[in-house]
C-alpha cells in the first residue's frame, strides 16, 4: 500500500489520464472485463445510496474524469431519488448515465446493478450485507470498491476472505474505504515505523472517543416507524446504525479505523483480547440495541498491548487518534497530524490530499495499469478485530483470535430479508450474554 507515487514528475491524477491508452492491453482480466475499451471510460454501479455511498460515487468521479455512474440499486426508492437528486447536483453530465431503467430498488437491487453494463461497483449498504454482495460481484466479474467494515460476524468474515481469495484468482481489484491506508501522512509514518525508526512495537492505543452520533436521524427513524407502521425490518434498517446485527455496533463499523492501524502499523491482527463495555446513556428504544462505550486490551503475536477505546457520548473529552510505542520511539498519527519522537523523529509538514478521493484513485490507477489492489483479506482480518472485541465485551470473556475465527458460529443474519416482524435482539449484558 506504500506504492503510491507513479512516474517521476507525474501526480497522481495525471498518470491516471495518460496511462489510460498506454496500459489498456495489459488490463484486460482472466474474467474478460475491459474496462469500457472502446471508450477509456469505466462504467461503475452503487449498491446502497445512503450518504456513505452517494458520497463515495462523487469521490470516485473526483478521482477520475474517465468514470461514469451507470446504475443505482438501494433497498428504499427515497433513499435513490435523494441520491440521484444529489448527483445530479454535482457531478457533470457527462459522468452520469444513470436512467430509470438502470435505478433499482429492494432486496434484489444488488443484483440488478451487478447485472447491468457496468466494469466497477460502490458498495456502501449497512454492513451486514457486504459479505453478500461482495460474493455476488466477485462471481459476476467486477471490480469493487467496498465500504468499511465487511461484515458484522465471524461467519461474513469468512465469506469475505473466500471472496477476496476468488477475486485474485480472477483478476479483480478490491478497495476498502478504509481510507488511512491511502492518506499520505499515514503512508510516511508507517513507513517509517517498517523501517524500523521507533525499533520493535511494544504498546499502543487507538481511539474514537467522541459526541453523541446521528441522534436526530435515530429519533425521525423512531417517528416514522410509530407514525407511519414501517415493519420491525424496515426500521431496524432504516436505523442501521444502532442495531448490531446490521452495523456490528460502533466499535465495528467506526473503531475500524483505528484498529486497521494499529494492525498495519504491527503487521498482524491480535491473538487475543479482554473487553468490556456498556450502555450508559443510550437508552432510549430508538437507539436499537448496540453499546455506547467499549474498551478493549489487545495482545499480538509479538507480545505488544494495544489498548483500544471508543465512545459516542455527549459532553465528553474527544479523541480520534492512533500511536505505538517502540524501543526506540514513538509514533503519532491522527486524521491530521503525524509524527514520530525520539531516536529518528519525524514530522509530516504538508497538508494530505483529501484520503476519500485518493483511495479511488489509486484504485482505478491499478485498474488501468493492471496492477490490482487487493485489500480485501487486510480490511476483513481488521473488521474481525473489531468483531472480536464487541463479542469479548457483549459476553465478559477474553477471547482467542483462532477460535473466533475459526469456531464460532456467530451468525447475526435474520430469518429472512422481507418487511415484516422481526423482534430486536436485547442488549447484551457482561456475564449473561452466551458467547456463540
Amino acid at each position: 500500500m506504500e506504492n503510491k507515487t507513479t512516474n517521476a514528475g507525474l501526480t497522481r491524477r495525471e498518470f491516471i489520464k495518460v496511462s489510460s491508452a498506454a496500459t489498456l492491453a495489459a488490463a484486460i482480466p482472466a474474467s474478460g472485463l475491459l474496462y469500457g475499451a472502446e471508450s477509456g471510460r469505466i462504467r461503475v454501479g452503487m449498491i446502497g445510496c445512503g450518504g456513505r455511498g452517494t458520497g463515495a460515487a462523487i469521490d470516485c468521479v473526483e478521482a477520475s474524469s474517465d468514470v461514469v455512474i451507470a446504475a443505482m440499486g438501494d433497498l428504499f426508492e427515497d433513499h435513490l431519488e435523494r441520491s440521484y437528486t444529489r448527483l445530479k447536483e454535482k457531478l457533470p453530465k457527462s459522468n452520469l448515465s444513470v436512467t430509470k431503467d438502470t435505478m433499482f430498488k429492494g432486496f434484489d437491487a444488488f443484483k440488478h446493478v451487478l447485472a447491468s453494463d457496468i466494469d466497477m461497483v460502490i458498495m456502501a449498504s449497512p454492513p451486514h450485507f457486504r459479505p453478500r454482495h461482495l460474493k455476488a460481484a466477485v462471481e459476476a466479474g467486477k471490480h469493487i470498491f467496498m465500504e468499511k467494515p465487511v461484515a458484522v460476524d465471524p461467519a461474513g468474515i469468512r465469506s469475505v476472505i473466500t471472496s477476496a481469495e476468488l477475486a485474485k484468482k480472477k483478476n479483480l481489484s478490491i478497495v476498502a474505504g478504509t481510507q488511512r491506508r491511502h492518506q499520505e501522512h499515514y503512508l510516511e509514518v508507517l513507513k517509517r515505523v517498517h523501517n524500523g525508526d521507533i525499533g520493535d512495537i511494544v504498546a499502543g492505543q487507538c481511539y474514537w472517543n467522541m459526541g453523541a452520533l446521528w441522534i436526530q436521524a435515530a429519533m425521525t427513524n423512531w417517528v416514522g416507524y410509530k407514525t407511519q407502521r414501517w415493519s420491525d425490518m424496515e426500521w431496524q434498517i432504516r436505523n442501521w446504525l444502532f442495531n448490531t446485527w446490521l452495523s456490528g455496533d460502533h466499535i465495528v463499523e467506526q473503531h475500524v479505523h483505528n484498529l486497521d492501524v494499529i494492525n498495519w502499523a504491527i503487521g498482524s491482527h491480535p491473538v487475543k483480547c479482554a473487553g468490556m463495555g456498556g450502555r450508559q446513556v443510550r437508552t432510549e428504544p430508538q437507539y436499537g440495541n448496540i453499546f455506547d462505550h467499549f474498551a478493549v486490551e489487545y495482545e499480538y503475536p509479538n507480545g505488544a498491548r494495544i489498548m483500544s477505546m471508543c465512545r459516542q457520548i455527549p459532553g465528553c473529552s474527544d479523541n480520534v487518534s492512533e500511536r505505538v510505542i517502540g524501543t526506540k520511539g514513538t509514533a503519532f498519527t491522527s486524521g491530521g497530524e503525524g509524527l514520530i519522537k525520539g531516536a529518528v523523529p519525524y514530522k509530516h509538514e504538508t497538508d494530505s490530499p483529501n484520503p476519500y478521493v485518493q483511495e479511488h484513485a489509486d484504485l482505478i490507477a491499478g485498474i488501468k495499469s493492471g496492477r490490482l489492489l487487493n485489500e480485501g483479506r487486510q480490511v476483513a482480518e481488521s473488521t474481525l478485530t473489531a468483531i472480536m472485541g464487541r463479542m469479548s465485551a457483549y459476553t465478559g470473556r477474553a477471547l482467542n483470535w483462532d477460535w473466533v475465527m475459526n469456531a464460532s458460529k456467530l451468525d447475526l443474519t435474520p430469518p429472512a430479508y422481507e418487511f415484516g416482524d422481526l423482534p430486536l435482539a436485547p442488549v447484551a449484558i457482561p456475564g449473561e450474554t452466551p458467547l456463540v
